[in-house]
């Protein structure tokens, strides 16, 4: 009973982050004039869409950073304010050996805060987090930097999500959960 409980809510939580990660995506925007702060450095920059692979005692812990339209509200001040910078970043829960997932969510106007801090748990229990980036050829990226050279100050025109869960019954057969997503194409 306890472990059938416990899958309904590893299935919830992954519902849950799939969801919200979609609706962010589908939102996601490069806007043309607008800045945004660098996190943890307080420079005004151009905002950018950066993806990076990243692991964690070999198994993958990746990152993303992007403009978004998908601004959840918390706050009076906050209403209406448009366009915010959504970060997703892993953090390692060494008491369980697992992941936790961390969602934040900055109007582009106020200072992001520092890399790989702030915001809210998204979902825990994880053993794997993974981005991958499609190209407008259909090719797949692990990595991706609207900045860059390779890019040339464009988001991705899909990205897929998977998402593994510990499984304390079967600890070599991790929970998995995957989507995509299709990006919007033109520049905001």
């Amino acid at each position: 009973m306890e472990n059938t409980e416990s899958q309904a809510n590893i299935y919830a939580m992954a519902r849950i982050a799939m969801e919200r990660m979609t609706q962010d995506l589908e939102s996601a925007c490069l806007p043309k004039e607008v800045k945004a702060h660098e996190p943890g450095g307080g420079t005004s920059q151009t905002f950018q869409f950066v993806g990076e692979h990243n692991e964690i005692q070999g198994r993958d812990a990746d990152s993303l950073r992007f403009t978004s339209l998908a601004h959840l509200t918390f706050a009076d001040e906050d209403k209406a304010c448009g366009p915010a910078e959504i970060s997703f970043y892993v953090k390692e829960n060494e008491e369980e050996s697992s992941f936790v997932l961390y969602r934040t969510d900055t109007p582009v106007f106020r200072e992001s805060p520092e890399k790989g801090t702030g915001g809210f748990e998204l979902c825990n229990g994880l053993t794997s987090v993974k981005f991958t980036y499609y190209d407008s050829d259909g090719q797949p990226h692990d990595n991706w930097d609207s900045t860059s050279d390779e890019f040339k100050g464009n988001i991705p025109r899909r990205v897929s999500i998977t998402l593994q869960f510990v499984n304390t019954l079967h600890p070599e057969e991790p929970f998995t959960f995957m989507t995509a997503t299709t990006l919007p194409v033109s520049k905001g």
